[in-house]
């Protein structure tokens, strides 16, 4: 342990504990979603379930709001209502991560979690940290209460991964399929293109390089934050890639995030097909999401609700000390008709569900944002146009062109402008606004947008209208979250 990372623990809790006191004056910090007790969030990782426990562990940075030494976070739920923050759970304090605790995932099994991670190591000199000069170590730390680390054991480094890789392969995600382990890792090879690798073990830690996973057509130059999963008999690769060029309605921010039906044998190098690209989100906060299989079988999503090098900010919760928070747990459901994924928000927040109020096309209210709301339109019959309005915050459906718009009408995005989905026909939307972050769900889910935005005002008019519709606007208790 470096003099640097010594007594981490005591730092860490010392910064949380200065900023307790003045969140609680704080009007942007959020009333229905995951956010840093202090300082910088990103990647959620290692989520599982462990006897009934739900464990959300995030990449921290507890010392500096716009980013800076990397450890991992965590919270943990029953019922993803009540939560309990836990404390910072890793930190850079090895050789083979001291230069941040990458993101990872956890392996739940024999009433313990496997929880394997990216170490990265930027080595000093003058090197481009691409293709010379950067360390990236798959490690593995075991915990039987998912608070309590044990030693860190170095399993792979950049030798293990193939000369044909650079030193940008990232975000071990591993499971269990019929006898065998399988790892995927996000990489971007030699020839600066991006890919996923897919490794096999017996054992949990010897791993052998068996694939790599490619889209010719998807022109991206790395490939972050892999997940292979099955939702029923469908098998869907999601991932993040980056260097995609931007179009009218996809890829409209700096970086993106998405999946692909994978048919055929991912561990085959010519027995696979990736179809096309889908994006999760097509809003202006969301990247490097992770999923895991609940104890009901359920498949969950949670993705990071914030973007890096983009153009707009989150300025107003920096001067507070902290930024960014995550996403609603979104349940997975494949559509076989749509051949498509729906997110859905999980059941659990209907629990939050404290006073309902019901309209017809039109709906005219003042949200306090010191509690959230949920909004549910459903369109009938001849269903038309839709607009919502929070204050700036816009969201507009015209059923002519089938476009939903997202955009702001005052200096609320802090430089975010303007976002656009076409979907079609436009039957069903809900709709979760928090205090300083906005998630819509279209069409069960079919598609999603998602925004943090920031109103002066504690109190926003907000007006809804649809034509042939009914609204229904709920009114939200917040989730409740302790401390150790």
């Amino acid at each position: 342990m470096t003099d640097k990372m010594h007594g981490w623990q005591e730092r860490v809790k010392t910064a949380e504990d200065r900023a307790q006191e003045e969140s609680r004056q704080d009007g942007w910090r959020l009333k229905h979603h995951l956010m840093p007790p202090v300082g910088w969030l990103n990647d959620p990782n290692g989520l599982s379930q462990k006897d009934g426990i739900y464990h959300v562990y995030f990449q921290y940075s507890p010392f500096d709001p716009e980013g800076g030494e990397k450890f991992w976070g965590h919270y943990e739920s029953r019922d993803m209502i009540h939560w309990r923050y836990t404390g910072a759970f890793l930190a850079p304090d090895t050789a083979w991560d001291r230069s941040g605790v990458y993101s990872g995932c956890a392996l739940a099994e024999d009433g313990k979690l496997y929880i394997y991670y990216t170490g990265n190591v930027k080595q000093d000199g003058d090197y481009d940290y691409i293709h010379a000069g950067r360390e990236a170590n798959t490690i593995l730390t075991v915990t039987e209460d998912g608070c309590t680390p044990g030693d860190k054991e170095l399993l792979m480094t950049n030798e293990d991964y193939g000369d044909d890789m650079s030193c940008h392969v990232r975000d071990p995600k591993v499971w269990y399929e019929n006898g065998v382990y399988y790892m995927v890792q996000g990489a971007r090879d030699s020839r600066d293109r991006g890919c996923v690798l897919v490794f096999s073990s017996e054992d949990k830690r010897s791993w052998t390089r068996i694939n790599v996973l490619r889209k010719e057509f998807l022109k991206a130059y790395m490939w972050e934050c892999p997940d292979l999963f099955s939702l029923g008999e469908q098998r869907i690769l999601s991932f993040s890639p980056q260097g995609l060029e931007a179009e009218t309605f996809c890829f409209q921010n700096q970086y993106q995030s998405g999946w692909c039906i994978l048919d055929g044998d991912f561990r085959e190098t010519d027995g696979y097909v990736l179809e096309d690209f889908h994006e999760w989100d097509m809003g202006f906060d969301f990247y490097a999401p992770q999923t895991f299989a609940d104890e009901q079988g359920r498949r969950i999503l949670i993705g990071w609700m914030g973007m890096i090098e983009c153009d707009y900010d989150n300025l107003p919760t920096v001067g507070r000390g902290w930024q960014h928070c995550l996403t609603i747990p979104r349940e997975l459901v494949w559509d076989k008709e749509r051949k498509t994924v729906l997110q859905r928000p999980v059941r659990e927040m209907e629990l939050l569900r404290a006073g309902e109020e019901q309209y017809r096309d039109k709906a005219e209210l003042e949200w306090n944002r010191s509690e959230g709301l949920e909004v549910m339109v459903s369109m009938s019959g001849a269903a038309g146009d839709l607009s919502l309005e929070a204050g700036g915050l816009q969201l507009a459906y015209e059923q002519k062109s089938g476009v939903v718009l997202l955009s702001f009408a005052d200096e609320s995005g802090r430089g975010r402008k303007q976002r656009r989905a076409k979907i079609g026909e436009l039957r069903r939307a809900r709709i979760f606004l928090d205090s300083s972050a906005a998630e819509f769900y279209l069409n069960d889910g079919e598609t999603v947008i998602s925004t943090r935005f920031y109103p002066e005002k504690e109190s926003l008019p907000l007006k809804i209208t649809v034509e042939n519709g009914t609204i229904l606007v709920y009114h939200l208790k917040n989730i409740e979250i302790d401390r150790i």
